[in-house]
């Protein structure tokens, strides 16, 4: 059976991304949160598999900030039967997913107007704008 045209593509995609994480500085503390893809063989269909040990029932994320917003990155629970949403405040925010909740304090006031959030995948991705100091 001949390759789909996207084997060739993931395989590039995985051989670009290896190259990108084998040439990261080590002392930057980059971490990777999500999922790999593995590029089908023979004919397959391509696969994703989840990076850990275990299903997770917790809310895991983890928070970068610059000097005009800050980011947020949260794995959501895979067997979870409810729409993940943050719940942006002020001077917290909280990731809700059913009856789980991570609560994010804040080190800094946000403009909540200008702060949103998507869900894909699994993942919650949050960017919260920092209010200007008065």
């Amino acid at each position: 059976m001949p390759n789909s045209p996207y084997d060739d593509f993931l395989k590039n995609l995985a051989r670009m991304v290896e190259d990108i994480v084998r040439n990261m500085p080590e002392g930057e503390g980059a971490r990777f949160v999500g999922y790999t893809i593995i590029a089908g063989n023979n004919g397959e269909a391509p696969q994703i598999i989840h990076i850990g040990k275990t299903p997770r029932e917790e809310i895991e994320y983890e928070v970068i900030e610059d000097e005009n917003y800050l980011f947020i990155t949260g794995s959501l629970p895979p067997a979870s039967q409810f729409a993940a949403y943050a719940d942006i405040s002020t001077d917290a925010v909280t990731i809700v997913v059913g009856e789980k909740r991570a609560l994010i304090h804040l080190d800094t006031k946000i403009d909540v107007i200008h702060s949103f959030y998507q869900v894909r995948h699994g993942v919650i991705d949050i960017i919260l704008k920092k209010k200007k100091p008065a």
